[in-house]
């Protein structure tokens, strides 16, 4: 059966529709137009969503966890839990993230989130929840000198075979790579991780500018957590980070939580990368959405008070959402709720090498959604056509 959506405003993203119909057969969209153009069929369920606002579901492609889980530590039987909290914040697909651990360990993780993601694959039940596409490895190929709080002695020389070994543990699922693109090794790495269509991004780095473009150059194509856990800009040691802002063949991230980045510099990443390649990232812990605390990320405990994530003085990831996420780049950098919502859609569907199908609101793409009220709250989040 056909089912109708319809509601005041639609985002595309890239495009407003007013008074949109979207069509959704077998949870997938077949037909986007506007109530001006077309008639509603009189055979089809027609949802009424009011004067809301439909976007495409949020992409988040750097999380560790939440809802007291964390990712690399959860049971598969766990993560309905995780994926169904992630839904209340409008997140309909996300890469779980790893930190840096004992490569067995690692590998164990892997084999888990494996499993989650095939299943997810496979299920057709159109549950209100967020899927894991892909893994996010973050490290263990990482800089010392900017490893943040990833424990030195699980950080390793790059090599393709150990690239390989984690691949094989994710059986594939494999969806991004941090690393940092100057130390010994990585550029190879980061040649055969591009290979296989994994989006590598630059991040955990010390690279000079020379060293950052070289990673590019051999195939990085994203940068993780801007600013954070990277070289500092300087006017004449201009740094990896002057390559993230000004190169326009790579898309970049961003922890807009405003305890990460201040507000200022969120509205220069935000005009420096644009409405086309910036990409919002919560970086979220298993504390998000939980109270004040200790919490696990991975093999770090990591104390949580007043919405702040620490390890020994050092930031530990976040409890942002990225509905908070979106609507603070509203306020912090100016830009309007269309723009916003594409930084947490289009753009990370399109670095993570999934938006055919995911990440906006057009014929034969998944008929994930969110409802928002004119403000960026959530009032609903769709999965498969399905509240």
């Amino acid at each position: 059966m056909q089912t109708i959506f319809i509601a005041s405003t639609l985002y595309t993203p890239t495009e407003e529709i007013r008074e949109p119909l979207v069509t959704v057969e077998d949870g997938v969209i077949t037909s986007v137009t506007s109530r001006a153009e077309t008639s509603t069929p009189k055979n089809a369920e027609v949802v009424d969503l009011g004067k809301a606002i439909l976007a495409p579901g949020f992409i988040d492609i750097h999380i560790h966890g939440g809802a007291g889980l964390d990712v690399m530590r959860a049971a598969a039987s766990d993560l309905p839990r995780l994926n169904g909290f992630l839904a209340s914040h409008g997140v309909t697909a996300y890469f779980p993230t790893t930190v840096a651990a004992p490569l067995d360990d690692t590998c164990k993780a892997l084999e888990r989130l494996a499993g989650a993601i095939e299943a997810g694959e496979k299920s057709n039940s159109g549950d209100p929840a967020a899927k894991p596409l892909g893994v996010h490895l973050e490290g263990p190929f990482l800089s010392h000198a900017r490893r943040g709080v990833h424990p030195p002695e699980y950080l390793l020389t790059p090599t393709v075979e150990t690239f390989d070994r984690l691949w094989q543990a994710a059986r594939g699922h494999v969806s991004a790579l941090t690393i940092a693109p100057e130390i010994e090794g990585a550029l190879e790495v980061i040649a055969e991780a591009a290979r296989r269509n994994v989006c590598v991004s630059i991040g955990h780095s010390d690279a000079d500018y020379t060293a950052a473009q070289a990673g590019v150059h051999a195939g990085a194509r994203h940068a993780t957590h801007t600013f954070n856990a990277m070289k500092p800009l300087d006017h004449r040691d201009p740094g990896i980070i002057a390559e993230v802002l000004t190169d326009d063949r790579i898309t970049a991230d961003l922890i807009a939580d405003g305890i990460h980045v201040s507000p200022s510099v969120v509205k220069i990443f935000m005009k420096a990368k644009g409405v086309e390649r910036a990409v919002l990232i919560t970086d979220a812990i298993a504390a998000t959405g939980m109270p004040n605390g200790k919490y696990q990320l991975g093999p770090i405990l990591v104390d949580v008070k007043d919405g702040m994530c620490t390890m020994e003085g050092k930031l530990a990831g976040s409890v942002l959402t990225m509905d908070r996420a979106v609507r603070n780049v509203t306020q912090f950098a100016g830009w309007n709720l269309k723009d916003a919502v594409r930084a947490a859609t289009l753009n990370p569907a399109h670095a993570g090498g999934l938006s055919t199908k995911r990440g906006r609101i057009a014929a034969g793409c998944a008929a994930d959604f969110v409802v928002m009220t004119p403000g960026g709250e959530i009032a609903k989040t769709i999965v498969g056509g399905r509240a």
